[in-house]
């Protein structure tokens, strides 16, 4: 049996694994003054954390035009560009804050979820040049790469974020640098490129047809639903946590655990779709994201959001990261840009829905913070069931056929 070479593979794993650590540290920066940032500069405190779905509803609008550039000129080039999104997008939310407009700060705050698209891609992009054993442990070694970013992000934002007379200044003069150095290391990769000349002839499938196919459609599902309810909870837990009388060191304490064991994990989830299969680890993702959603309602007790959200991180890793590995496998190579662009755009589409409706369910849907904290939780379920019932359906239903089928 002829050993396959994955050497060209993990040199670009081993260089996206450091863009993701250096340039992905901006979106925690990001996400940490963020809403502290629209709170000084909204007219109504309701919209403090619109400037926050705006980086998301970026990426939505940004992931399909992106993933077209992706696949007619390269991965490479799509990465430059969603660095340029994250420059103006620092750029302008700085000149904002100087000016104190509002406005000005949510058009920056939509440059920056181009980045974010752009950083989306990379786990795709790891697949891109690995053999069929290599690819799940390529993607998810990639989302390794945000547990460096998840320690980096949150220690430059409290060192930059009084730096300057204007609060939180500093922070994004810090990320426009982050992209800047990390621009640099891009010129590493050896990824396919031109391809153009390879895929214009080539027979295309409409959408309509692409979200016909069981194979795409489900992991598209399952990818959406997993990033969506991690949103929907992680964005509602330090109200939360607040909210039922702790201190916002507590709160501070549960996101960092929630955000350690979304990254953790992926040192060896790879290994697991590997040995186990993409199915069967997504499916254990929405099982822990269920777990997550009753141990919230069990009881409010610090403990309790502890393991909730630690189940949720775990859960989105399993079910994320799995998802993509179904979907790698269930296109044509030059479908790709279509087909990725198609999942990253509804992934954040209901991700943008999720933020919004979290601070919604939080504050408006009863008396107490508790009770807002029950119905967040109590939101998952119809989506957990429609995610799991489609996985088991694509898997006991639909014959096993070829790539594409």
């Amino acid at each position: 049996m002829q050993e396959i070479d994955d050497s060209r593979a993990k040199r670009n794993v081993a260089v996206l694994v450091l863009v993701q650590a250096l340039l992905g540290s901006q979106l925690p920066m990001i996400f940490i003054v963020g809403g502290l940032a629209g709170m000084s500069l909204s007219p109504n405190p309701c919209w403090a954390t619109l400037p926050i779905s705006l980086i998301v509803f970026g990426s939505m609008t940004t992931a399909p035009w992106l993933s077209k550039v992706m696949q007619l000129y390269g991965r490479k080039l799509g990465f430059y560009i969603g660095s340029a999104g994250g420059c103006a997008g620092a750029l302008i939310g700085a000149y904002a804050l100087s000016v104190s407009s509002f406005p000005l700060f949510l058009l920056g705050s939509w440059f920056t979820g181009i980045y974010m698209s752009a950083q989306g891609f990379y786990r795709f992009a790891a697949a891109d040049s690995a053999s069929e054993e290599f690819k799940p442990k390529a993607i998810s070694y990639v989302m390794a790469g945000g547990l460096a970013a998840a320690v980096i992000g949150p220690q430059l934002a409290t060192l930059t974020s009084e730096a300057f007379v204007v609060p939180f200044m500093g922070t994004y003069f810090a990320i426009i640098a982050l992209n800047l150095v990390g621009s640099v290391f891009l010129v590493f990769l050896d990824l396919p490129v031109n391809l153009k000349e390879r895929t214009v002839n080539l027979p295309q499938r409409s959408y309509a047809e692409i979200l016909k196919t069981p194979k795409i459609v489900v992991p598209i599902l399952c990818a959406m639903v997993s990033y969506a309810l991690m949103n929907l909870v992680m964005t509602a837990t330090p109200l939360a946590v607040v909210g039922c009388g702790y201190g916002q060191a507590n709160a501070a304490n549960v996101v960092s655990a929630h955000v350690f064991f979304m990254f953790a994990p992926s040192f060896f989830t790879g290994h697991l779709i590997a040995r186990f299969g993409a199915e069967k680890i997504v499916a254990t993702g929405l099982v822990l994201l269920a777990c997550a959603g009753l141990t919230g309602l069990a009881d409010i007790e610090l403990v309790n959001f502890f393991v909730a959200l630690m189940l949720l991180g775990i859960g989105w890793n399993f079910g994320f990261i799995g998802a993509t590995a179904m979907l790698v496998n269930a296109h044509k190579p030059h479908e790709r840009g279509r087909v990725q662009g198609i999942n990253d755009a509804f992934v954040f589409g209901l991700v943008t829905i999720g933020s919004l409706v979290s601070g919604t369910l939080m504050n408006c849907s009863g008396s107490s913070a508790q009770e807002g904290w029950l119905s967040v939780n109590y939101a998952m379920t119809p989506f957990l069931i429609v995610a799991g019932c489609s996985l088991v359906w694509l898997v006991w239903r639909q014959p096993k056929g070829p790539v594409g089928a």
